[in-house]
């Protein structure tokens, strides 16, 4: 709805676009708890988004004046109608990724301008994927609006010299999205469906257009399919997470990882290779059966490769987990001790889970570390259900010494 909104009147006025689609949503969580949700909840959003903005134009009589002599791609007068058909959806969305994700600013200021305006992310939400706070964001927002204003930005796909250019950071925005679906730390959910939900919608625009149609977008999209196939097991019923392990590989969806596979064969077939690539092809063995013999040798060798380019915490500490898989536990607890990532969480929780077959006493402390360093209360919830299993443990193994 912002997107759509933004196309017919410009990127100037982003932020009241950004205000109207906001006082729309609040009007429907005051109307229909007691007045009952409406036949057509789309229709509904939609026919009072329109009303809302002809009542701005009819307040801000200088704007209207203002606009009607820049633009004649739409009528100032009581018929206003904002064009919200599925086609002219999906193209104000794809414009939008490029208008946003401009070279004006810089490419911080367009990540987050995506994140907040297409992914709906909340400042706080921004922060966390920039280790960063609310503030300093906010500011990032209004100056790269300011600058896209006073840039005179076109809402429009850029030319073919620049598109690929371009698309490096239109593809690292919808990674991010979906990376605060698939495990948020800003939120009390772990799990948000819907920002993964909506990163596929936004890949899957790329896709559909022939200039936006390359590897990368393809290697993206088998990435989030394949990651998608196990969103149903890796949250158990009272919303905490599952680790791979212990997973129900029935509740996987096949659907998901053949089409993870089918993305995967469209992204082999360009020469160059992506880290998004690289992941999708880490994501694709996992969807393997642990008995196969070349499973996590296969893994470990691509985050080999992987990390070459991508050296993040995250990624090294994913390399040294399947790095145990190949070579013990003791020679993989060596090799993380080298990371010293003592305010990382998950720092805690790999050494917690390397501990856990060698010293419970140790694996419980570093439970307790990483318990101090997690965000959310689900997490923590986890980590103290792995706590008092493994105390659990001790006490039978004292006991039984005795």
């Amino acid at each position: 709805m912002v997107s759509v909104i933004t196309k017919s009147f410009g990127l100037e006025y982003i932020e009241t676009a950004e205000d109207i689609v906001s006082e729309t949503f609040l009007a429907a969580l005051d109307s229909w708890p007691y007045r009952g949700r409406p036949a057509n909840p789309t229709a509904w959003l939609y026919t009072v988004a329109k009303n809302k903005m002809k009542n701005y134009l009819a307040r801000h009589k200088n704007y209207a004046h203002k606009v009607s002599t820049l633009s004649t791609s739409f009528d100032l007068s009581n018929d206003l109608e904002i064009d919200f058909s599925e086609k002219n959806i999906t193209d104000s969305q794809l414009l939008m990724l490029f208008a946003v994700c401009h070279p004006s600013i810089t490419p911080k200021a367009q990540i987050c301008l995506a994140l907040r305006v297409l992914g709906g992310l909340g400042l706080s939400e921004i922060a966390d994927a920039f280790l960063s706070n609310k503030e300093n964001i906010h500011k990032t927002l209004q100056r790269a609006k300011a600058k896209l204003n006073t840039a005179n930005i076109k809402i429009e796909m850029p030319n073919d010299a620049d598109i690929n250019h371009r698309l490096g950071t239109v593809t690292q925005a919808i990674y991010l999205i979906f990376s605060e679906g698939y495990y948020s730390e800003s939120h009390q959910s772990i799990i948000r469906k819907e920002l993964c939900v909506e990163a596929l919608n936004l890949t899957y625009l790329l896709l559909t257009n022939p200039k936006t149609n390359n590897h990368a977008t393809n290697a993206l999209m088998s990435l989030m399919c394949f990651q998608s196939s196990r969103l149903e097991a890796r949250q158990s019923i009272n919303g905490s997470i599952v680790l791979y392990d212990d997973q129900d590989r029935k509740l996987w969806d096949t659907e998901f990882i053949e089409k993870g596979f089918y993305y995967l064969q469209q992204a082999s077939q360009w020469e160059i290779t992506s880290n998004y690539y690289i992941e999708a092809s880490i994501a694709y063995w996992h969807t393997v059966e642990n008995s196969h013999r070349d499973k996590w040798v296969s893994i470990l060798k691509l985050y080999d490769v992987l990390i070459l380019t991508n050296d993040s915490p995250i990624v090294a500490l994913n390399r040294i987990w399947a790095f145990s898989k190949v070579h013990g536990n003791v020679s993989a607890i060596a090799e993380v001790e080298k990371l010293d990532l003592i305010n990382n969480h998950f720092y805690h929780l790999l050494l917690a889970n390397l501990y856990k077959s060698i010293d419970i006493k140790t694996s419980i402390d570093y439970l307790i570390k990483a318990m101090h360093h997690c965000k959310t209360n689900k997490e923590k919830e986890m980590i103290q259900n792995q706590i008092l299993e493994l105390n659990g443990r001790l006490f039978l193994s004292l006991t039984n010494n005795f």
